[in-house]
Order: C-alpha cells, then sequence, then structure tokens
C-alpha cells in the first residue's frame, strides 16, 4: 500500500527552501542605534526655551533704548514725557539707585575725624516726626537741646526744663530711629551738684536714647567731664554764650569782643579738649575767635552764631524752617515759611467747614 506523504506545512517550506539556497553568502546583519524618542522630544522644546529668552531680552534691550531715545528726543523736541509709554518708565526708573552724597556715621569717633575734612552739619530735634526729617536730611548729628524749652513748651528760657523733660524727649528722638548720632542737653543745674548726681542724669539720658551728653560751660566744670568721659560718656562741650546762665549775664549778646573775655573762652577750650570732649560748640562768639579757635583745638569747633570758619555749624530747626513765632536769632537766616504756610492751610480750612451748608 503506498503511503501517502504528508505534505509539509508552508513554514518549513520555506525553511527548506532557505537551506537549498545556502550555498548564497549570509547578509551582513546591520544593528542599529536605538533610537532616542526622549532626548529628541526635549531637543525642540530647550531650543523653543532659549528662543524665547533670547527673544524676551532682545525686546527689553529694545525697549530700553527707545525709552532712552524718547526721552533725549524729548530734552530736544520739548515733546511731554507723557506720550512715553509708562511701563517703559517704570522700568527705567527701577534701574536707578538711590545714593547719599555724604556717609554719616553715629559715632563720636566719626564726629571727632571730620575735621579739617569737611564742614559738620547739625540740627535740633524733639520728636519722633522731626528726628525723622532731620536724619534724612543727611545731618551728621541730632541736638536735642533744652532750646525745648522755648521751642516748643512755652517757656521764656532755658531754665524750667528738667532732667525728666530731656528724658522723654530724647527718648520720642531715638523712636524716631534717626541714623546719625544723637545727642542731648544736660539741663539748668545738673553739672552743679556733686558727681553722682551729674552721672545718675547722664546715665538716664544714654539709656533712654542719647549716644552723648551736652553740657555747657568751660574749665569750671572740666573735671566732671574727664570724670564722665573715664566712665564711657562721651560728652560734646559748650562755651561762649551759655543759655541756661542768660539770666545772670543779663541777655543774649556776643562773647570774645574783648581781650579778657577772649583770653577766657580759649581756655575754656583748651580745658574742654584735655578734659575729653568730642565736640565743642561755640554760641555767639566773635568771628575772628572762632576761626582762630578752629586752628588751635584738636576737636572739631560746631559755631552757631559764631561765623563761617568754624569746623561745622548747628541751628535750631524750627527756627530754620520758619516755624518759631517770636523774633529770629540775627545769625538766622529760615530756608522755609511753614509757619505762615500752615497757617495759611489751617484758615483755609476752618473756612471751608464755616462756609458749608449743615445737611439735616
Amino acid at each position: 500500500m503506498v503511503e501517502e506523504k504528508k505534505s509539509a506545512p508552508p513554514s518549513e517550506k520555506l525553511q527548506g527552501d532557505k537551506k537549498e539556497s545556502g550555498n548564497s553568502a549570509p547578509k551582513k546583519v546591520v544593528r542599529r542605534k536605538p533610537s532616542s524618542i526622549k532626548s529628541k522630544a526635549k531637543r525642540p522644546a530647550a531650543k523653543e526655551k532659549v528662543v524665547e529668552t533670547v527673544t524676551e531680552e532682545k525686546k527689553e534691550l529694545k525697549a530700553e533704548k527707545k525709552v532712552v531715545t524718547d526721552v533725549l528726543q524729548t530734552k530736544k523736541t520739548d515733546r511731554p514725557l507723557t506720550e512715553i509709554q509708562p511701563k517703559q518708565l517704570a522700568r527705567q526708573h527701577e534701574r536707578k539707585k538711590s545714593f547719599t552724597s555724604v556717609e554719616v556715621k553715629a559715632t563720636t569717633k566719626y564726629i571727632y575725624g571730620l575735621k579739617g575734612k569737611r564742614p559738620i552739619v547739625g540740627l535740633t530735634a524733639y520728636d519722633a516726626i522731626m528726628s525723622k526729617l532731620v536724619s534724612k536730611a543727611g545731618v551728621d548729628f541730632i541736638l536735642v537741646g533744652d532750646s525745648v524749652g522755648t521751642t516748643l513748651l512755652g517757656y521764656e528760657t532755658t531754665i524750667p526744663v528738667t532732667i525728666d523733660d530731656m528724658v522723654h524727649h530724647t527718648a520720642a528722638v531715638k523712636r524716631g530711629l534717626p541714623g546719625c548720632l544723637v545727642v542731648s542737653d544736660l539741663p539748668f543745674g545738673e553739672a552743679s551738684f556733686s558727681f553722682d548726681r551729674l552721672l545718675d542724669s547722664a546715665r538716664r539720658l544714654m539709656q533712654c536714647g542719647a549716644d552723648a551728653v551736652k553740657i555747657e560751660g568751660g574749665k569750671d566744670v572740666a573735671d566732671d567731664i574727664e570724670k564722665l568721659v573715664a566712665t564711657g560718656i562721651p560728652v560734646m562741650g559748650h562755651i561762649g554764650l551759655l543759655p541756661q546762665t542768660v539770666k545772670a549775664i543779663g541777655g543774649y549778646r556776643k562773647f570774645g569782643s574783648d581781650r579778657v573775655e577772649a583770653d577766657s573762652i580759649y581756655t575754656d577750650a583748651i580745658c574742654l579738649e584735655e578734659a575729653g570732649c568730642f565736640a565743642i560748640i561755640a554760641e555767639m562768639v566773635e568771628g575772628e575767635l572762632a576761626a582762630e579757635l578752629t586752628k588751635q583745638i584738636l576737636p572739631p569747633l560746631v559755631g552757631i552764631g559764631s561765623g563761617e570758619q568754624c569746623d561745622g555749624q548747628i541751628l535750631v530747626t524750627h527756627d530754620l524752617l520758619g516755624l518759631t513765632p517770636s523774633p529770629l536769632p540775627s545769625f538766622v537766616n529760615p530756608c522755609a515759611t511753614l509757619g505762615l504756610d500752615g497757617l495759611n492751610a489751617l484758615q483755609g480750612y476752618v473756612k471751608k467747614i464755616r462756609s458749608a451748608k449743615l445737611k439735616r
């Protein structure tokens, strides 16, 4: 019986065909590197990001150049600045850096070192608001003077001012956070008591915010000043007209016009220098004498009504701004009329309210 031959499956036939054609040379297998799909997907995005950043920077540069060009053209053609886009102007103002031409440090050593370098500027302040304004103006030191009595408290002289008054106003000035040195006055009579009392008064002023104290007098108080300095309390001296002795001298006047008085003032200045004062105020001293003292002593001589040859100047801020209602000293040249301006503003307000009709 003839055996039936089973037909091989197609796959085996194909394999058989391949074997029959085995004489042909085998094809070389080429291995391809795996395609980096992720990296290819990222590259375009990175490129787009870089292109966008560069484009934004170019736009900003073009905008800034346009602002500069517009400003220059405005100066030439008097074109109003309102025509320039506000966003561009705002960006230009943000790039401007604020700076102060004079550096101020709140130390007595800094004040002492200004002698011979540039004029020293001082002003008075008695509260936090004026402290902020005066400090922002760039003064080297603020004096919380006993002139608060005649300026704010309504006294005819500085004599009624007490140590409690000075502590109160010194603390208020310090709360204004001034960036300069704060010097506080020792009021009438404090330097005439025992040294323990003087030390306690100076301590109170220092603990409530003063960086130094000012004491009126010359050779008579030099020994006590030397002791204060030794305990770590910086002292500013005060010679010439001493407002706390105004009743004894019979009023306000110039000092140092005759030889005897000039020698006495010179002696006072030397004694205060030797006692360790970091600076000395010369009030109402003859100009020539003040100029000579400036050359002779080591501490800076800060004048008030003593000519322009001193190492610096100090004035009562209320006098300078035109806020003092009484007649001003002859050496004060007000730079504003805030008293009159304020009065006009207040009168306008009162008139406006009174003229308004009542709503019922």
